[in-house]
């Protein structure tokens, strides 16, 4: 897999972390927000909220749907299940 250039900013409980050690937890953690950080992860945390139609879709092809469109209609919410 071919990790994102992302600035990290690693907080470890041991006083002092060789590069060696170093490079294997920012790999890990890569590793981790590679499967975490795609889209199938966004659509099963949120939820779509229809005040219009009065409907709460959670339905993984349906709220992928509605977060492709370039622009939501009014009173169309997305939120997070969190």
């Amino acid at each position: 897999m071919n990790p994102r250039n992302r600035d990290l900013l690693v907080l470890t409980k041991k006083e002092l972390m060789n590069q060696k050690e170093l490079e294997h937890e920012i790999e890990l953690l890569n590793d981790l927000f590679c499967h975490v950080e795609n889209s199938n992860a966004l659509c099963l945390a949120n939820e779509v909220i229809d005040i219009n139609r009065y409907k709460v879709i959670r339905k993984l092809y349906h709220v992928r749907q509605l977060l492709r469109e370039p622009r939501l209609k009014p009173f169309v919410f997305i939120c997070n299940k969190n």
